[in-house]
């Protein structure tokens, strides 16, 4: 992964929140202001991306040599998946130390090109995928993707403690399903409460990047396989998605340069 300049976790506390959602719409955001993207989907129990980006059941990655093999191209993104790996209807009933060596496999063994970025999608919890990650893998930073609820937010908690207790600093926290908008009438409704994220973000300094709404729209497009930044690429959740991606550039970028800068004085002697 020596090609990749930039490895963002995108994470939760628990299954449901969206998380797989806001990174395919995050990466195809990034690459939508220039940059070139790619997505690991580390979901090895419930993979998603092959779906959300419409790659065909069928589809697998093309070898190189003996152990090598080259990502599927999907709307641009570089993306590898365990379900490409294996038949649709096929689960993955491993113990966590099978379900951590092919996760390693799909680190090592996948011939990314020169990314700018590289999204991971993270399962939810904070397990052995979890950990696998934060030991083999450089990662730059995370997001923690949540919803108002006061449950999602206990999990969301624990998520940013584990990235804390591995040394990987959260990029910020986006709150997903923040608003209900009526298809119908427009009318708007927090059905999952209201303020979740934004305590999140005060109660451990991590900014709020977004707040999403609940919407039908953005589950349709990724259930077809294009998602919002396809199917609706001037839409507003698409220009929030490409807002949220501006800023997780910024943040990176802040980590970068956050050495101490020398202090230089010129005097006469």
């Amino acid at each position: 992964m020596q090609n990749i300049k930039n490895i963002v976790a995108v994470a939760s506390g628990k299954g449901g929140v969206g998380k797989s959602t806001t990174t395919v719409n995050l990466a195809l955001a990034m690459a939508a202001e220039g940059y070139k993207v790619g997505v690991l989907d580390a979901d090895i129990y419930g993979p998603s991306m092959g779906t959300m980006l419409g790659v065909p059941a069928d589809t697998r990655p093309e070898p190189v040599g003996e152990q090598a093999m080259k990502p599927v191209i999907a709307h641009g993104l570089e993306v590898m998946s365990i379900a490409f790996l294996i038949d649709d209807s096929q689960p993955m009933v491993w113990r966590g130390p099978m379900a951590s060596g092919a996760l390693q496999q799909l680190l090592t063994q996948t011939q990314w090109s020169d990314l700018d970025y590289l999204f991971v999608d993270m399962p939810p919890g904070t397990g052995d995928i979890q950990l696998t990650l934060s030991q083999k893998v450089p990662v730059s930073g995370a997001v923690i993707v949540t919803t108002p609820q006061d449950i999602a937010l206990l999990d969301a908690r624990k998520g940013i403690e584990m990235f804390r207790k591995v040394d990987i600093e959260v990029l910020g926290i986006i709150e997903n399903m923040s608003m209900h908008i009526c298809s119908n009438c427009g009318h708007t409704e927090a059905i999952f409460g209201q303020g979740g994220g934004e305590e999140l973000s005060q109660s451990y300094a991590a900014p709020l990047l977004a707040q999403l709404p609940l919407k039908l729209s953005i589950r349709e497009a990724v259930d077809a396989g294009k998602p919002t930044l396809i199917a609706d690429a001037e839409g507003a959740e698409a220009l929030i998605y490409r807002d949220t991606a501006r800023k997780v550039v910024s943040a990176l970028a802040q980590q970068h340069s956050g050495s101490e800068i020398p202090n230089i004085s010129i005097s006469q002697d």
